[in-house]
Order: C-alpha cells, then sequence, then structure tokens
C-alpha cells in the first residue's frame, strides 16, 4: 500500500477517533469525578459507589446496542447513498431507546435493595449503595437516548457532536457533584442526582440534533411500529455479546466485595481507571465501526480489510501509550481517591497488572469495532460466551486459592485474552466481509 493512501487513512480514522475519544471519557470522567468526591466521604461510600455503579452500568451497558447497531446500520445506508432511510432508522432506534429507559429505570429503582445485596456488601455500604442507585435509575431513559442518538450520529460520519455534548456533561457533572455534596451536604445522594442530572441534559441535546436532521431530510419522526421491533432484533446478538461482558465485570465486583471492604474500594477505583482507558481505547473501534459500515455498504471489501489491518495497528500503539501513561503516572493520582493508606498500597498493586493489559485491550477493542460495523453480531454472540464460560472459573479460583485482588485482576486479563483469541480467528476469515445497504 503507498504512503499516500496509508497516510488517508490515518487522517480519516484520526478524524472520527479524536472526537469520540473525548465523547467517549465523558461517562469514565464523571465516574472519576464522582469517585474523588465520594472517596474522601469515607471507605464506605467509596465501596458503595463501586457497587451501586457497577450494576448501573450494567443496566444501562446491556443496550449499548442502541449505539453500536446503529452506527453499522446508518453507516452502511451512508455507503450505499440512502441518507433519508439513514435517519429513519435512527429514529426507529430513538424510540427503542426511551420505551427500554423507562423499563429499566422503573426496574432498577424497585428492585435495587435485592441488587445491592446479592453482593452481600456490610450493611453501611449497602445502604449508601442502594440510596446511590435508586436516584441514579432517574437519569437511565436519557443515558439510552444519548446512547441512541450518538451511534445516529456516528454512523453519519459526525463525532464531533457528540464531543462537544460530552465536554459541556462532563463539566457541568463536576459542579453539580460539589454543590451538592459538599454545598448542599447530601452525602452520596448529591453524588448520584448531580451526575443523573448531566446525563439528562446530555440526552436532550443529542436527541435535539438528531430529530433536527431528520425534519431537514424529511424522515418521519413519529413511532414505527415495524422500524423500532427491526431495531430490536438487530440488537439481540449485541445484547448477548454485552451480557458476557458485563457478567464478566460483574462476577469480578463480586469476587473483589468478597475479599473485604479495602479490596472492592480500591478495586472500585482501578476498574474506574480500567473503563476510562478501555474507552478511551474503543475511540478506535468506533472508527472501525463507522468505516467498517459505509465500506461495506459501498460494496468495498478491499478497502475494509485495507483499514482493518491498518486500525489494529493503531489499537496496538494506543495500548501501549495507555499502559505506560497508566503505571507511570500512578504515584500522582493515587491518592486522589481515597485517605486510606492500605487502599492506596492494593490500588497501586492492581494498576500495575492492569497496565500490563493495555496493549492487548486496543486491539481487542478494534477487532470488536470491526466485526460490529460489519454487523457480525451473531459471531460475537457465540465468541463472549465461549471467553466468559473459560473465565468464569479462573475468577472463582481466586476465591477458592485465597489469591487477593491483585490475582483477580491477572484472571480478568485472561478473560481479555480469550476475547482476543476469538476475535483474530473470525478476522482471518472473509464470512463477516458482507456488502450492501443491509445485512
Amino acid at each position: 500500500m503507498s504512503r499516500k493512501r496509508v497516510g488517508e487513512q490515518d487522517r480519516e480514522i484520526l478524524r472520527l477517533a479524536v472526537p469520540a475519544f473525548v465523547a467517549l471519557v465523558s461517562e469514565p470522567l464523571m465516574l472519576l469525578a464522582d469517585s474523588a468526591i465520594v472517596g474522601h466521604l469515607g471507605t464506605p461510600q467509596l465501596a458503595a459507589l463501586g457497587i451501586a455503579g457497577t450494576i448501573l452500568q450494567t443496566l444501562v451497558g446491556i443496550c449499548v446496542f442502541l449505539a453500536y447497531g446503529t452506527t453499522s446500520a446508518v453507516a452502511r445506508r451512508i455507503g450505499a447513498g440512502d441518507h433519508k432511510g439513514a435517519l429513519a432508522q435512527g429514529i426507529d432506534g430513538l424510540w427503542l431507546a426511551l420505551l427500554l429507559g423507562v423499563v429499566l429505570a422503573a426496574a432498577g429503582a424497585l428492585l435495587a435493595p435485592q441488587a445491592i445485596g446479592a453482593f452481600n456488601p456490610s450493611p453501611d455500604v449497602a445502604a449508601h449503595a442502594v440510596t446511590y442507585l435508586r436516584i441514579s435509575c432517574i437519569g437511565i431513559p436519557s443515558m439510552l437516548l444519548l446512547l441512541a442518538a450518538t451511534g445516529v450520529l456516528r454512523g453519519l460520519q459526525d463525532t464531533k457532536t457528540p464531543m462537544v455534548v460530552a465536554i459541556t456533561a462532563n463539566l457541568a457533572n463536576v459542579v453539580l457533584n460539589v454543590v451538592f455534596v459538599y454545598g448542599l451536604r447530601l452525602d452520596i445522594a448529591g453524588s448520584a442526582l448531580g451526575t443523573a442530572l448531566a446525563q439528562t441534559g446530555a440526552g436532550v441535546a443529542l436527541v435535539a440534533v438528531v430529530v433536527r436532521g431528520a425534519r431537514r431530510d424529511g424522515a418521519k419522526l413519529r413511532p414505527d411500529r415495524p422500524g423500532i421491533l427491526a431495531s430490536a432484533q438487530m440488537g439481540v446478538p449485541l445484547v448477548v455479546r454485552t451480557l458476557t461482558l458485563r457478567a464478566a465485570i460483574i462476577l469480578l465486583t463480586f469476587v473483589a466485595t468478597a475479599l473485604g471492604t479495602t479490596s472492592v474500594a480500591a478495586h472500585q477505583v482501578a476498574f474506574t481507571l480500567w473503563n476510562f482507558l478501555a474507552l478511551a481505547l474503543d475511540a478506535i473501534a468506533i472508527a472501525a465501526q463507522a468505516l467498517t459500515g459505509r465500506a461495506l455498504g459501498a460494496g468495498d471489501v478491499a478497502g475494509t480489510r485495507s483499514i482493518t489491518r491498518r486500525m489494529m495497528w493503531w489499537g496496538l500503539y494506543s495500548g501501549l501509550v495507555c499502559g505506560l501513561a497508566l503505571w507511570g503516572l500512578h504515584p500522582l493520582y493515587v491518592h486522589w481517591f481515597s485517605a486510606d493508606p492500605e487502599v492506596q498500597r492494593t490500588l497501586a498493586a492492581i494498576i500495575l497488572v492492569a497496565a500490563v493489559w493495555q496493549p492487548l485491550n486496543g486491539v481487542v477493542f478494534v477487532l470488536d469495532g470491526v466485526l460490529i460495523g460489519a454487523g457480525d453480531g451473531r459471531y460475537l454472540a457465540v465468541a463472549g460466551l465461549i471467553a466468559f464460560a473459560l473465565y468464569v472459573p479462573l475468577a472463582l479460583s481466586v476465591l477458592w486459592f485465597d489469591g487477593g485482588v491483585v490475582a483477580l485482576w491477572w484472571a480478568f486479563g485472561g478473560f481479555m485474552l480469550l476475547r482476543l483469541l476469538t476475535l483474530l480467528t473470525r478476522e482471518r476469515r472473509d464470512t463477516w466481509l458482507v456488502t450492501g445497504a443491509t445485512r
């Protein structure tokens, strides 16, 4: 391949990935701000944030297909030249997001005590966690609308608008948290309320952008039952794929909780940092979704292959940089999250393990994005089930052999290695390279 072509690919990847990076890190930045603010309220509050945050992220995370599936479907239609059809499909995704959001918010608020109790935390941790989770559920409908609207814009090859909204929401979150937690002295409830309000504002803003675009192109705005059902059906394999990821994370938090309050507190901060870097690396995967969908929609198989290989190198190098930064800077930030010396020591040990796995993570996220962009959800679902089934005994062995929370994070790295192997196996074949406006 010529240097000119490589340069063009790099510029296209960066055009989509850099704004996507800023938008993607919005949520973990909110959680990092929450962790820093709540952590100084006390170790029980920080542990509660870890448990409640895991449940909330699971409720929202299982609906990530609203962004990923929509990006792929819209990008394919853009590649095929059907702009109006792309926006119509995006509107169907928004309606589906609203319906799911209302249902999940109600279920989360109602079943909060049972969900928190499943982690078997101490009574003081449980009380704080239930409070945080119930208040946070208010923002779930807006969070899902934000996912769907972001997916539409990514499919339209626009990652700058979500970036602007993400920056605004993140700044609002920090201000609201400080005011509610320390100004109004609402404790952990203030953190949950501030984050929910910031996310709601972001969701409303992006939905307004999509609706304005649909009106301009003449796409209908009213609910379309067949379209909504089609969007839901398209998302089923991605839901299964996401559930395997969320199940792995829940198991990670469950085992960390069983290891004690200090372990789960350190794990909460470490996982928030890991999630921040994961979404940073996922920016290239977002570019992969949009570019893969567009290329296959236009029938360009050779171009799809070429840009996939280029993005894999981007993922590897980006992961290496993230790993070096995570470990190299840890003396500067560990104390931000807790004044407890034992939590700080445990967190530093976990961070070293997390840093080692970052280059591998970068390639995993890129390949995941490529196959999502290709609409290869069924394979991703099966691959996720296989990786999770093999990961379960790895995680539980930490409890069986009293390995500690650091050993638990080595086991979690094993889960990512299993994902890499299944994704590389698929990428080397041609089955996923299906062209056309729809798969």
